[in-house]
């Protein structure tokens, strides 16, 4: 059990990190005092590379960036961020996404808000939107105003981060969820690409219906129905299972965005899938089968997994 206690007018508080309690910080306290404590508290409670989490929540507390966070560790930590700073640590500890907390993650180098209505957007995820970009540029003038969709759109990441690094490009996103759609046009706003954009709610390609694109690019659910359950409690419990849930091997969305091409005025010449781990074959072979087979590539991430799958077919 958690025992408080006021002692000399310092707030002290024992915390017995297996009950999930509260956390309560012992204050006053430098900033960096207040980031051992709860550093300590995040790693009782199972938290993995509690310190960094511990910082980013302090210093989305403090208003602070790095460079200034490490200049005031000796100062005292303000009184009014104090119960702030404890609901952060309180919820992550929890195993709450440290993004959502904060309401915001980093992807391709552009602040994106999220909650939990989408999916955190991966760094890994960066390197197919790096990998579309190249081939596009290989493939077609860099003027030329490709049209370019996005399904699944999440966020919004893939199609903001196209958006933002290519503003001659038609850009538009689709997403099964409103909620999901309605962040992605607010980061779109943030990040003034909103204007090149067009938004389509519903299933998959099913709102692209005779509409002719140059690009299409997804990262849609593969995490196979059985595995849900094992995923690490961030993802399992705080994620939407609406896009985690690929199915029973993880292929389904693959093998229905592939069939529904036939349903488009104009198929794409270029496509790009991220997939997971052990899917990259056999999502390749789909798309060698769909005439994709100019080039496949296959893209490592960082840790070697064969995390994404561009096809090019040949042109008509």
């Amino acid at each position: 059990m958690s025992e408080s206690c006021e002692r000399n007018g310092e707030r002290v508080q024992l915390n017995n990190a297996a009950n999930n309690a509260s956390y309560r910080l012992a204050w006053p306290a430098t900033i960096r005092e207040a980031w051992v404590q709860a550093s300590s508290f995040l790693a009782e409670n199972g938290v993995d590379d509690a310190g960094h989490h511990a910082e980013l929540l302090l210093r989305h507390v403090l208003g602070m960036e790095r460079t200034a966070y490490l200049v005031a560790l000796t100062e005292q930590l303000p009184e009014d961020a104090v119960s702030v700073f404890e609901e952060a640590i309180s919820r992550r500890s929890t195993g709450e996404p440290t993004q959502y907390i904060m309401g915001e993650a980093y992807f391709y180098g552009l602040s994106f808000e999220v909650t939990s209505d989408v999916l955190i957007p991966r760094p890994e995820t960066e390197l197919l939107v790096e990998a579309v970009l190249a081939e596009a540029d290989r493939l077609w003038p860099l003027e030329a105003q490709l049209r370019v969709v996005d399904i699944g759109t999440g966020s919004g990441a893939i199609a903001c981060a196209l958006a933002h690094e290519r503003p001659h490009w038609r850009v538009s996103a689709g997403d099964i969820s409103p909620a999901a759609l309605a962040v992605a046009k607010s980061n779109a706003e943030r990040l003034g690409v909103a204007e090149r954009m067009l938004w389509h709610q519903g299933d998959l390609l099913n709102p692209f219906a005779g509409c002719e694109m140059d690009i299409l690019v997804s990262n849609p659910p593969y995490i196979p129905a059985d595995d849900i359950a094992g995923l690490m409690r961030e993802v399992r419990d705080y994620e939407p299972h609406t896009a985690l849930d690929g199915g029973a091997d993880g292929l389904d969305p693959y093998r229905r965005l592939v069939g529904m091409l036939t349903t488009l005025s104009k198929a794409p010449r270029l496509i790009g899938f991220e997939v997971g781990q052990g899917q990259a074959r056999d999502v390749a072979a789909l798309l060698a089968h769909a005439g994709y087979n100019e080039k496949l590539i296959i893209v490592p991430d960082l840790a070697g997994i064969e995390r994404h799958v561009i096809g090019i077919r040949t042109m008509e």
